[in-house]
């Protein structure tokens, strides 16, 4: 096994590997290292030609349980880590504004 090979085993980015990136709103951090994460997209409806709303909900790794309902995140795929999780959070894009509680 080459060095390329080796490295895009082991999850590094490597020459010629794409991983799908989507872009959502984190919906559920109740599991153990696991958010729920919905992505919405525009889809044309094939018989009104008018754009539609589609939602789709990801299992993805969060390994330090960091993010929270409401934030904005990135996903990459990623290899199958349980039944249902194939994807990781990669980054937070923006954290919705916290008020202040007048204690």
């Amino acid at each position: 096994m080459s060095a390329a090979e080796s490295s895009a085993v082991e999850g590094e980015h490597a020459e010629g590997v794409y991983r799908r990136k989507l872009v959502g709103r984190v919906k559920s951090d109740k599991m153990n290292k696991t958010v729920v994460v919905e992505v919405m997209r525009y889809k044309r409806d094939p018989v009104y030609k008018k754009y539609v709303r589609v939602r789709k909900r990801y299992k993805a790794h969060d390994e330090k349980n960091e993010y929270k309902v409401g934030d904005r995140v990135e996903i990459v795929e990623h290899r199958p880590m349980s039944k249902q999780k194939r994807w990781m959070v990669a980054r937070l894009i923006e954290r919705p504004a916290q008020e202040l509680s007048a204690s």
